[in-house]
Formats: structure tokens, sequence, C-alpha cells
């Protein structure tokens, strides 16, 4: 009886130690979207500098490649497309008037596309964007290293190919396109603080006319009283909005057959006219996928500093913009591998808007020998485990304060392998 007990006690530790595999997230190879980040300075607004500096020193995204330009700031005003919105954008912070500005605001953000398309095409952007990609020197010459850094290609091999002028017999070309290129993208931010105690005033108010049609009087005085209360209560403070604009760089086979035939310049015969020609062309284009709004309401609290204040909701809702975005726009979903399978873990969480119940599909990558590209089949789903969601939101520094134990998110639902990946469904 002692030995059936003990070679069930064996059995049970085997089974448990194959059951539960755990990896670390730098050992998992994925490939991620690239991103660059720009922020609007609209000349003047509230808390400027502030607000400029914070967005320089936040962190970047996590679930992208840094893919970031050298010109992270830019005045919309400088490429605007005529008088008329250059006048719009400088009278939209007005707050005299809030139904007028508000109408003003929603003139500028159907006007911006256009204007920040025109920012993109006068500075070169998509040009800009490519040369990173494929590392140009000073002197024009292109090489494969960082598509080997992010893919885990063969870069002696695709610089082979392209050398023989026939770029359509190797298929990783084509794949590095359609899994790096293709999923690059540029974020612009426009942000505005508004005081408070304008809007405040104006709820109060409506609230006090409101109270003036109550007949009783003592419910009358207790509705006016409430209007108070709740005025005084919100009056001190600011709201942050922010408009994330994404676009997307535009390569297709079309484009890379281009660019590899006519502009790409060889390290030992440096053709000086494709060099120009490079910096000329306007092949490379950036398209417009769409908007996302965010807000968030900052109240002035003891015990803070103004500064902490304005630096945690200016990255934060940033980072609101992002995780909207993502979950508006297929194309811009990040993937997030699982580390662990029992439970089932992965390193993503409020910031990223998870609240509990949302759906993730769980994708493996596989290569798919007819279109000689990689792609994402789709192996079961899970749902985040609201019990155990981790804050990663940015708090200054320091690190999940309400539950430091919690340091991914747990899901429920299917069986998986770590390395898989997550991409969170609509």
């Amino acid at each position: 009886m002692k030995r059936i007990i003990l070679l069930l006690f064996v059995f049970t530790l085997i089974t448990n130690v194959n059951a539960q595999r755990k990896v670390e997230l730098d050992d998992v190879a994925y490939r991620r979207s690239s991103l660059h980040t720009m922020l609007m300075d609209f000349g003047t607004f509230m808390h400027k500098d502030l607000v400029i500096g914070f967005y320089n020193q936040a962190p970047f995204p996590d679930k992208y490649n840094d893919h970031s330009l050298e010109a992270k700031i830019f005045n919309p005003m400088d490429y605007a497309l005529s008088k008329e919105a250059i006048e719009l954008m400088k009278s939209a912070g007005d707050t005299t008037n809030l139904s007028d500005a508000k109408e003003k605001v929603k003139k500028v953000e159907a006007e911006l596309p256009y204007i920040i398309a025109n920012y993109f095409n006068q500075t070169k952007a998509a040009n800009q964007m490519v040369a990173k990609w494929f590392n140009r020197q000073p002197d024009g010459t292109f090489d494969m290293s960082l598509i080997h850094e992010r893919g885990s290609y063969d870069a002696s091999a695709m610089e082979a190919e392209i050398a023989k002028g026939s770029i359509r017999g190797l298929a990783s070309l084509k794949d590095a396109g359609e899994e790096l290129l293709k999923n690059t993208f540029i974020v612009v931010n426009g942000m505005n603080f508004i005081e408070n105690e304008p809007y405040a005033r104006a709820v109060r108010d409506v609230a006090l006319a409101a109270a003036d049609h109550i007949s009783n009087e003592l419910a009358r005085a207790a509705a006016k009283a409430a209007a108070n209360v709740t005025y005084n209560a919100t009056k001190d403070g600011y709201s942050v909005f922010t408009t994330s604009y994404l676009f997307q760089l535009d390569w297709n086979e079309e484009v890379a057959n281009d660019f590899y035939m006519n502009y790409w310049v060889y390290s030992d015969n440096i053709d000086s006219t494709r060099v120009a020609a490079f910096d000329t062309t306007t092949i490379f284009k950036l398209n417009y996928v769409g908007y996302q709004k965010a807000k968030s309401v900052v109240l002035i609290s003891a015990g803070k500093e103004f500064n902490d204040i304005i630096q945690l909701a200016t990255i934060r809702n940033i980072d609101k913009g992002y995780t909207k975005l993502q979950k508006e726009y297929d194309v811009f979903k990040t993937k997030t591998p699982i580390i662990n399978n029992d439970p089932i873990e992965a390193k993503i969480g409020m910031k990223e808007g998870l609240e509990g119940g949302e759906k993730f599909d769980v994708l493996e990558q596989v290569w798919d020998k007819h279109t000689q590209t990689t792609i994402y089949k789709k192996v079961g789903q899970v749902k985040v485990d609201k019990k155990n969601i981790w804050d990663n939101r940015y708090n200054m520094g320091e690190g999940d304060i309400e539950n430091p134990e919690i340091s991914a998110t747990q899901f429920k639902g299917a069986k998986v392998e770590p390395g898989m990946l997550l991409r969170q469904v609509k």
C-alpha cells in the first residue's frame, strides 16, 4: 500500500512538473510592430513647458520596437493648408465660451489629419522611416542589420539576393516586408490642459437653474447645496485631453521591388545618382488610419507636488490614447507572449486598459509554404482573470502599490504553451 501511494505521489509530481512551464519574456523571440511617436506643439497651451518636458521623459511603449526619428515635436500651424485653419487652431483653446470652444476643437480635429500628412510630405518622414529600417549611412549606403536584429533573418543572404537584381525569388524579403516594414507606425499626439473651473462652473449653473424649478423648499435647498459641493470638489484641477492620430507606412510588393531595384545603394559601389534619387523620391508614403481621443481629470490634492500630478496625467493620458487605438484598429493591435501556462500569464495589464473579462485569441506563429510568409494560426482563446490583473500603469517608478505581488496578468481558458502569442479580440 505504501509503495502504491509513493508511486502515485511521484506520478503526480512528474505530471505537475511537465504541465507547468514558464519562460522569461526576453527569451521569447517574436516580431513586434515598430513605432515612432510625436507631439504637436500648438504654440501656446497651458503648462506647455511642463507637458513637453514630461512627454520627452515618458517611457517608450514597450510592446513596440522603438523606431524613433530625430524630430519628435512640430507645430502644426507651420504646415496648415489655409489661414483659416491657423486662426482656428489659435482660438481653439479659448474656454470663455465653452460650447464655442468645443465646436472649434471638433473642426481642428477634422483638419489635423491633412495638416499632419502635409508635415510628413514636406519632411519626407516616410523616406526617413525606410532609411532607418535599412540602416542608411551618411554616404547613402544600406544594409540589413536592423532587419536581421528584429526579424532574425539571414542579412547576408538577403543582401546577396538584392544584388542579383531578381528579388522576387527570396521569400524572406517578402516576409520581412509583411512582418516588419508593413507594421511600422507613427502616432502623433495633440494634448491640451484646460482648467476644470469653467466646466465645473457651467455644470453647477445648470444644476442651480434646474433646482430653481423645484417647488419644495427643502428639496430645492438640498439640490443647490449638492451643486455647490460638487463644484467645490471639482474646480481645483485640470482636464487633460489627448487626441492620437495613427499613420502606417505604406509598404507593399510594388514599393519593395522599386526600392530594391532602383534605390538600393551598395557599400562597395556607391551610386551618387541613386543616393540623390532616394532623397527626393515620393514612392514612400504614410497612410492615415484614424484617431482616438482620451481624457483624464486631474484634481489638485494635498500631499502631492503639482509637477508630479501633471507628469502622471500627461503620461497616463498618452498611454490611454495608444490603448484606444489598439482596440479600435486591428492593424495596430499588439501581440503579447505567454510567459507561463499554469497559471496562464502575460506581461500586459491596466496600462493596456484591462479591467477583467477581455478576450484574447491565442496565436501560434507558423510558416506558410504557399504564400512564403509568416502567418499566425489561432489555436484557442483565453479571458482575463479580473482577480489577477497587473497594474503596470505609469506611477512615477513606485511599482504596483496596491498589489506588488502581481507582476503579470493571469488568464483562463484554452490549453496553451509559453511563447504562444495573445492578441485582443475587439
